[in-house]
This record gives C-alpha cells, structure tokens and sequence, in this order.
C-alpha cells in the first residue's frame, strides 16, 4: 500500500474496503477474528510447553502508571477498605479472633495492560460487523459486543516478534519507526517462526525498556514506534486472532498522515475485527526467547469479564 499522506480520509476508506470481515462469521458475530483461534489452535499452543517456565506480560497497576490524565486516563486508585489495624483494635466484630482485611481499587480499564475490545472504536459511525455504533455503545455500555463475551476464547499459541531486537538499536526501535508488514516478516524470518491463522502475535518494540530507564515521559499517548498503516493488508490476510505491543497505542505514533489520529485503529477494529493489545510488558519474555531461540509458547491472555465494557485489564501469562 502507497500513502498519500494528505488523505487519511481516504486511505481508510479504501482499507476498510479491501479488508473488511463484516459477516465473514455471521450477522450476530461478536468475537471478530478469535473465531480463527479454535480448540485445533489450542490444542497446538498447549503442546508448546516444554520447560514450564512462565512469564507475566502485564504491567503494574498501581499510581507509578503512565498515565496523565488524557480523555479521563487516570492511573489506579488502591484504597483499603478494611487492615490489620482493624483487625489488631478487635472492632471488626469477628467471633474468636479471626481478622481480615479488603480493599478497592478505581481505574479506566485502559489504564495499563489491556485488551481494546470490538466496541472501543468506530468508523464514520459504524461499528464491528457495519452495526450503527449509537445502537452497540450506549450509557449502558456495550449491548453487542462486550468484552465478556471473549472471556473463554483468549488462549492459545502466542508468537513473539521481536521487531526492537532484529531491527533497532540495542533492542530498541526508536519514536516514529514505523513497523511494516515487510519489517514483520523479516523478523519472524529472524527468529525462525511462522505467523498464521489463529495466532495471538505479540511484537515487542523495546519501548517499554527505554521508558523503564528513562521516565514515562509521554509514553502515554505521545511518539512511539509501532505499526505502520500499511500493515493492514498483513493484519487481514495472516487470520490472527490477536496482536499486542509494549507501547500505548499499538500503532505507529506520529500517525502516518497529515492530521491525523489512530488510523489503523479505525480499519483494525471496526472492520477486520481484531482483537488488539496495549502496554504488555514482554521484555522478560523476550529475553527468555531470545537465550533459547523458541519464539512460540503456549499464552493464556483472558480479559476480565466486565458486562457491556469495551476493554478490559488483564494479566496475560506465557508458559514455555
């Protein structure tokens, strides 16, 4: 695909055309592409394990976060509802000693490592599968498409593409590097594993690391590498069930075009109907990969199941 980076407008329109699944599983879908991860898939993720080390890909959720405060994005809030003091000053009002403590935690689901679901982004009004987006999301939240409804699917065979190691400096892609689908397959090559149908494709920028040294910064909606427009053709035609990254906002940050914000979100989710991860934490996992040269494993990666929400937390877990 050649850019023409004065008309996003149209360059959408045009992807959107060439690489919609809209009734690919049925007028009533609401899983998008995890109907490609099936129990086959699992099956062959499941047989990937062979040391039984495993590795949590999320970041932390407390007040240390990225965020800053853009569309209401505030880091967690961790409060105790009931301590240790309460249960040493015996006002808990327990028979015989017993204590306990509980506590709250009040967050945007987007916060930290999560999962966009089918109702997180339209396109000139239309939803995942062309619903009218004013009939999916409401104040109720998401009638169709809630994130609860993927609860059971997200497990399967995870491969990573490790894009900051094959290509960047240090294993770092610098802000504004721009992942195509030739970059995707050069490091698949590199790492000698095949990418298909059904897969949860992680690619790691070396972002995260960078920020880890350096500050979050403006991790949080600010410049980062990432997906290039262009690799919309790739997202289609591999059939992934899903893909994340290590960065904020998974796609390549100055956006490609001239006024601009979040294109590939606009053709990956509405119309292809990905599943598309943000702020995974894969640099442990990434090393692990790299000392024995296994780029595939078995990932467990369920959202949360919160009625009619449009993304959810999670905690993903890689087992080799």
């Amino acid at each position: 695909m050649t850019l023409d980076h004065t008309d996003p407008v149209g360059a959408i329109a045009e992807a959107a055309k060439a690489y919609s699944n809209w009734g690919r599983w049925g007028d009533d879908d609401v899983l998008g592409t995890l109907n490609f991860l099936d129990e086959a898939k699992r099956r062959e993720g499941a047989a990937l394990i062979r040391r039984g080390i495993s590795f949590s890909l999320s970041q932390s959720f407390d007040m240390d976060g990225p965020q800053r405060g853009w569309r209401r994005r505030t880091n967690p809030i961790h409060t105790m509802l009931t301590t240790g003091t309460d249960a040493a000053l015996d006002n808990q009002g327990f028979p015989h000693g017993i204590g306990g403590a509980d506590d709250v935690i009040t967050m945007p689901l987007q916060c930290s490592t999560q999962w966009d679901g089918l109702g997180h982004i339209f396109d000139h009004g239309k939803a995942w599968n062309g619903r009218d987006a004013e009939k999916v999301v409401t104040a109720e939240g998401d009638l169709v498409t809630g994130i609860e409804h993927m609860a059971p699917h997200v497990a399967g065979r995870g491969v990573l593409l490790d894009v900051g190691l094959v290509l960047g400096r240090d294993g770092e892609l610098p802000d504004g590097f721009a992942i195509t689908e030739e970059h995707l397959t050069a490091t698949a090559d590199a790492h000698g594993v095949g990418v298909g149908r059904g897969d949860i494709v992680l690619v790691r920028t070396g972002q995260l690391a960078r920020v880890r040294r350096e500050g979050w910064g403006d991790y949080a909606g600010g410049d980062s590498p990432g997906l290039s427009f262009t690799a919309a053709g790739w997202l289609h035609r591999t059939e992934i069930a899903a893909i994340a990254t290590d960065t904020w906002g998974f796609e390549v940050r100055p956006n490609e075009f001239d006024h601009a914000f979040q294109p590939l979100h606009q053709v990956a989710i509405p119309h292809i109907g990905l599943l598309i991860g943000e702020m995974w934490d894969l640099d442990a996992l990434a090393a692990d990969c790299a000392g024995d040269g296994a780029y595939e494993f078995w990932l467990t990666a369920a959202p949360l199941p919160i009625t009619r929400a449009v993304g959810s937390p999670v905690n993903p877990i890689a087992v080799k």
